[in-house]
Order: C-alpha cells, then structure tokens, then sequence
C-alpha cells in the first residue's frame, strides 16, 4: 500500500498526534517521550509524517533555512516504524524533505544535516554527496566549521562536541535523533559502522553529519 506523505506547521500538530509519535518508537531504541515530541513543535518549522491507510509509520521534525547564507535542510528528531517497512518510509520522508528544498533553493547546492546513534542513519543519506564525516577522509576547515554550526543549531553545547570525529558525548538524557533501524542490519558497510565505535546511545552520544545535494541532483530527488 502507497504512503501518504505531508508536511504541516508544527504549530498545528495536536496531542493525539504526539501520542503517534510516541507509539510508533516506544518499544524502539529511542522511545521518544510525548514530553520531548511537544518540545520539538517550538524548536523546528516543519513536521514531515508518513501514513498508510491512515496509520502513522514515520515522521520526522525540520527547518529549511539559510545558514550563513548557505541553503540548508536541518533535520531535528524523527523515527519510522521497526519492520520490514521501514526503509521503504525513510525514503518516502527523505523524498518529501528534498521536495521542501527543491521548493525553496531550486538553483543552488543545498545541506542536508542531522543526528544519529546509530549506523543505519546514513541510509538517509544515500542520495548525498561530499558526506562529513566519511570512512577514510579526513575533513578541512571548513567541513569541520559546518560540524560545529549544526551542533549549534541543534542545541548541544560545544563542551559535549569533539570537532575531529563529529562525536556528541551524551548527558544521560534521550538524545534528539533520527531513530531508524535498517531491516537489513547484515548489510551495513563495516567502515560505516566503525564511524559509531564507543558510542553509547543509551546515554545521548550521537553522530553530527552532513552531506551536499546539488541543483541538478535535487530537481530529480523532488520532482
């Protein structure tokens, strides 16, 4: 069955809504309190769900914005559901989101940045290119400016932040990520994977990463 995919205000998100959202990772590796959902609709613009047959499988909370000038999508907290369906609703959201950017930068090069603790997060990412942090590439400068910009936007303060490896070091609290699980665990590459080494997501670590999309790219990954 299709998904039906939209994206609202957050201010227009009601508490039933937020109970979704709580449900559909309760018993995931990031149970998301209504608490902590109700504190994303003041922290982000724009809340991206994903339906079928009128059921929530996968949302996530963003901001289109210019950093510095810079065209970006900042991805806040969100989840799919834990089955077979879930790579199928990352895309369905991922899909939505470059449309958003698409809608908004349609002739520049746009940054797509978000949180993850887990390595199945960079499925997200699929479609990206220049990815900070990357298996085997060391970041410039500038690369590194933008991981401490994000960390900004996201909130986290810097004395948590280790600018060389992109690593958030948790404070014993749920951290604001994208919680998704790819149903094919086997297949996610060992250097991938070795990006997460010493994380420890029940305490809040995370990964800050970033990729590019370019004009060209995004008017065929929005459409």
């Amino acid at each position: 069955m299709a998904l039906d995919v939209t994206t609202q205000d957050c201010t227009a998100i009601t508490d039933a809504e937020l109970e979704e959202m709580a449900d559909i990772c309760a018993e995931g590796p990031n149970p998301f309190s209504i608490g902590l959902l109700s504190k994303q609709t003041e922290l982000w613009v724009l809340c991206t769900t994903a339906r079928e047959n009128g059921r929530l499988r996968g949302y996530t909370f963003s901001t289109l914005e210019r950093i510095g000038g810079t065209p970006a999508v900042i991805v806040g907290l969100g989840a799919t559901v834990h089955n077979s369906r879930a790579s199928t609703v990352l895309r369905a959201l991922m899909s939505e989101l470059y449309h958003r950017a698409l809608m908004a930068f349609p002739d520049e090069d746009v940054l797509i940045g978000a949180q993850f603790n887990d390595a199945s997060g960079f499925d997200a990412y699929k479609e990206l290119a220049d990815l900070i942090p990357r298996p085997g590439y060391r970041p410039n400068g500038e690369e590194r400016a933008w991981g401490r910009r994000l960390v900004k936007r996201f909130g986290i303060g810097a004395s948590r932040y280790d600018e060389r490896s992109f690593k958030v070091k948790g404070d014993d609290d749920q951290a604001s990520v994208l919680d998704y699980v790819t149903p094919n665990r086997d297949k996610i590459k060992p250097e991938i994977a070795a990006l997460f080494e010493g994380h420890d997501a029940s305490v809040g670590d995370t990964l800050v990463a970033h990729g590019w999309v370019s004009p060209e790219r995004l008017a065929k990954l929005g459409s």
